[in-house]
C-alpha cells in the first residue's frame, strides 16, 4: 500500500480529531468513489463517441435476424 500525505488547516485538524471517524478509511473510499465515478463519466463519452460515429446508419436487427434464421 502507498502512502498519501495532505495539509489541513490547524482548525480543521482539531475539529477532525474532535469526532470519532477513521479519516484514512474516510479519504480511501472517497477517492475510490471520485475513480468509479471518473471511469463511468470516460465510458459515458466513449459510448456517446460511437453513438455520434454510427448516425445515420440504419440497422434492423430484427429483419437480420429473421434472415439469418430463415436460410437454415
Amino acid at each position: 500500500m502507498e502512502v498519501l500525505s495532505l495539509r489541513v488547516p490547524k482548525e480543521l485538524k482539531k475539529e477532525m480529531s474532535k469526532l470519532d471517524v477513521d479519516w484514512a478509511e474516510y479519504v480511501r473510499q472517497a477517492i475510490e468513489q471520485k475513480i468509479r465515478a471518473a471511469r463511468k463519466k470516460r465510458a459515458s463519452r466513449g459510448i456517446d463517441e460511437l453513438r455520434r460515429k454510427t448516425k445515420g446508419v440504419e440497422f434492423d436487427s430484427v429483419k437480420l435476424i429473421r434472415e439469418a434464421r430463415d436460410s437454415r
